[in-house]
């Protein structure tokens, strides 16, 4: 007897997803074609700048993000604050033989954040309160600016006819590891496929914000009036939770290419990614409600048309093209290969799997994140 061929999905769904999938690549050349970028040659910068950098048993990877730092150009008022919170590794003696007794570096010494309070926001905010610049630009720990990065992401802060009052240079993430390298991409490629970027810019609504608080630069006023850091105090996903401040109090925020500007890497392993996933994923969409909403849709778009691709499906076909597609436009952000991008469909089940752990953890009330329940 002939072997039995796979059965199908069903064809509305196919047809659904497959079409969302090419719109949504569409959109993405939209976005690409609007997104700001830093100028190649940024002029000087006229403003006093603090670098602030929150850091906890960072010792392994601080040493070349305060190299970095200190070969800033362009930036005549600088100042680098890095804020040691609490780490038992020797983070703090790092930062000072990697500074060599440059003056415009300080180490300062964090206290434990308040029950209640999540740890980076509140690092955040002791940093903030301490900085005496115009710009305060955010720094974490596992990134390494190139030269003109500063100078290059205050001149996106402030330049043009519609300057912003936070800026978020995406970086270039660097990764290691099969796990990485599924899920690490849709870092960018998430807000590039959904997110308007244009009219995200020009609304005040909290939810069009998108950010980074790997690499962010915002106006010191706008962050004041936004009620800083402790406007944020327990958010997991404090960076977006920012931007939404700072828009709840008639600011604007953007992102920009940052791909040339920053280098990040998040993880050196992929128990380090589940756990740094896990942690925050649930916070992500509001709701268990709305995390399965977007686990559906991305199921149906992402995964589905090449399951049917693969019974014969030419309208599957298109659909897993078009998701291939958007990950190669997006390739810029993250360090991976053209094979990654066939395996898009994996990263999608890959996420939607990280995603269910954290609303586990979340449910049980086991989530930590460096030695800090949350």
């Amino acid at each position: 007897m002939p072997a039995a061929r796979p059965s199908s999905p069903p064809r509305f769904l196919v047809i659904s997803g497959s079409l969302l999938a090419v719109a949504g690549t569409l959109h993405q050349l939209a976005n690409l074609a609007v997104l700001r970028r830093p100028p190649a040659a940024p002029a000087p910068v006229d403003a006093s700048v603090s670098v602030l950098v929150p850091a906890r048993d960072e010792a392994r990877r601080i040493a070349p993000t305060i190299t970095s730092l200190l070969a800033q150009r362009g930036v005549a008022d600088l100042e680098i604050l890095v804020l040691d919170d609490g780490s038992t590794d020797g983070t703090a003696a790092v930062v000072a033989d990697a500074a060599g007794g440059d003056e415009r570096l300080h180490v300062l010494t964090g206290t434990p954040p308040p029950r209640g309070v999540v740890g980076k926001p509140h690092a955040c905010a002791q940093l903030a309160a301490a900085a005496r610049g115009e710009v305060l630009v955010f720094v974490d720990a596992d990134v390494v600016l190139a030269p003109d990065a500063v100078a290059a992401a205050v001149a996106v802060l402030r330049g043009g006819p519609r300057p912003l009052d936070l800026v978020s240079p995406w970086p270039r993430q660097a990764v290691s590891g099969l796990l990485a390298r599924l899920v690490q991409p849709l870092l960018a490629w998430s807000w590039l496929t959904t997110l308007p970027l244009r009219a995200a810019e020009d609304s005040h609504r909290p939810s069009m914000a998108v950010a980074n608080g790997q690499f962010l630069v915002v106006e010191a006023a706008a962050l004041a009036r936004a009620g800083g850091w402790e406007a944020v105090r327990g958010a997991v996903l404090d960076d977006i939770a920012l931007a939404r401040a700072i828009r709840r109090a008639g600011g604007r925020t953007g992102v920009a290419d940052g791909s040339a500007l920053a280098t990040c890497r998040m993880y050196d392993t992929g128990r380090d990614l589940h756990a740094g996933y896990r942690k925050s994923l649930w916070a992500a969409f509001g709701s268990p409600g709305g995390s399965a909403a977007v686990a559906a849709a991305l199921l149906v778009v992402y995964v589905l048309p090449p399951a049917a691709a693969l019974t014969g499906s030419r309208v599957g076909a298109v659909g897993f093209a078009a998701g291939v597609g958007s990950r190669l436009l997006a390739s810029r952000f993250c360090a991976t290969t053209r094979w990654d991008a066939v395996a898009h469909p994996v990263s999608v089940l890959a996420t939607v799997g990280l995603l269910v752990s954290s609303w586990a953890g979340r449910v049980r009330g086991t989530l930590h994140w460096k030695g800090r329940a949350l």
